[in-house]
């Protein structure tokens, strides 16, 4: 069945996703994409709706040029998540408790840690989450903040105290049975505050350059290779995407001592972590010729690869491994994808729609959060099953508890 060609597009757009269940505007976002002279290809992704510049679930292929639209404002966001020796029957019946535990140990939304999280002292024992990105290289990592743009130098104080905060929007902690009852932690987060700024200058800088004076959109303003503007938005890139694995990182060992601490008679263990950008630039071979890859809200699915694929609140997610497929640009989507603005779910639903939709899971069910009720998304299960050619199934996730910024 997939994919499908997209009529009306210069460069070839293959879709999982059929054209009249795309809305009109994320279908001519896509050929205003497939227009630019630079784009070898384009594919789609099953959870694929409109987004600034470049939609959302969109995998880029383009020869010399990048365009920051197509990466998106929150570069390298994406997912982390690990199996626990936990299961179904050694949780509390009521997860009140831990997802307070879990609300201490993480800031949220617009918060930030008082001081800098300690990372030496996350580092934790062979049973503990341990990752190279959470144990090493935080010096040279810090030190390169000096040289990114002049822009965010006064941002290096908050961009220090995010680090380990989860932000808010579709943002979230969870914890999640899989089918065999196996507790698993799962977390979506990105590069916070100093990402997006770093995103936003770099725009700004794309927009004013000759190349894009004519674009039907100047939104979708490139670099070109071999300019020192693609340099230096490479490089502050490459930094903020790091930024994002280690935000992670951290996240992860914050909640693995929260949920270690609320089982005090036994030793928790943690299988190794899965973690995967969703917004992101890479260097890849397409069709045998090097080409700069952006995935905006895709992950890639290369034959092995781990990836995550989350639903929305009161849903179920999945835990994936790539086949490699070269149609997609061996890539997969990174959710649901929503079906609704958030607006137009704020006008359409309650706080008791939220509530029933989000029966049995712990987590707020309050006005702030239901722009992220489950209706507002596409179905997860139809989104899996549209990509069956591109991963196949690893385990499948329910949550009983959620955080939300």
């Amino acid at each position: 069945m997939f994919p499908v060609e997209l009529s009306g597009t210069r460069a070839r757009t293959l879709m999982w996703a059929h054209e009249h269940d795309i809305d009109a505007a994320a279908l001519q976002q896509l050929r205003n994409i497939a227009r630019l002279q630079w784009v070898h290809g384009v594919r789609v992704m099953p959870d694929v709706h409109l987004g600034k510049g470049a939609t959302v679930g969109s995998v880029i292929a383009m020869r010399d040029a990048v365009a920051p639209a197509a990466v998106g404002v929150d570069i390298g966001c994406g997912m982390e998540s690990v199996r626990t020796d936990l299961t179904a029957a050694d949780l509390p019946d009521d997860l009140r408790s831990l997802r307070s535990a879990i609300e201490a140990a993480v800031p949220v939304g617009f918060a930030a840690h008082q001081h800098p999280v300690s990372v030496n002292k996350l580092a934790p024992g062979p049973s503990g989450v341990a990752t190279t990105t959470l144990r090493t290289g935080w010096d040279r990592f810090w030190s390169a903040f000096g040289h990114l743009d002049d822009a965010v130098a006064p941002r290096e104080s908050k961009a220090h105290k995010q680090m380990g905060s989860l932000g808010g929007g579709n943002h979230f902690i969870e914890m999640c049975l899989d089918q065999d009852d196996q507790v698993w932690i799962l977390l979506h987060s990105g590069s916070r505050n100093i990402g997006k700024e770093i995103a936003e200058r770099h725009m700004a800088v794309a927009r004013t350059l000759p190349q894009n004076q004519n674009l039907v959109d100047r939104d979708l303003a490139v670099f070109l290779a071999n300019t020192p503007e693609m340099a230096a938005y490479r490089h502050d890139l490459n930094w903020a995407q790091e930024y994002a694995a280690r935000n992670r990182a951290v996240m992860l060992a914050l909640v693995s001592q929260a949920v270690r601490a609320q089982f005090p008679t036994r030793e928790v263990r943690f299988d190794t972590p899965i973690s995967c950008h969703h917004n992101y630039v890479a260097e890849e071979k397409i069709d045998g010729v090097p080409m700069l890859v952006t995935r905006k809200g895709a992950v890639r699915a290369g034959a092995g690869d781990m990836a995550l694929i989350p639903g929305s609140m009161g849903t179920r997610s999945y835990v994936v491994r790539g086949k490699g497929n070269p149609e997609s640009f061996q890539s997969a989507s990174h959710g649901a994808g929503r079906r609704m603005s958030r607006n137009a779910a704020k006008r359409q639903f309650s706080v008791a729609d939220l509530i029933a939709q989000t029966e049995g899971v712990e987590s707020r069910k309050d006005a702030g959060v239901v722009d992220e009720i489950p209706a507002a998304y596409k179905n997860i299960d139809e989104v899996i099953d549209a990509q069956r050619d591109l991963v196949d199934v690893v385990a499948t996730l329910r949550q009983v508890l959620c955080v939300k910024g």
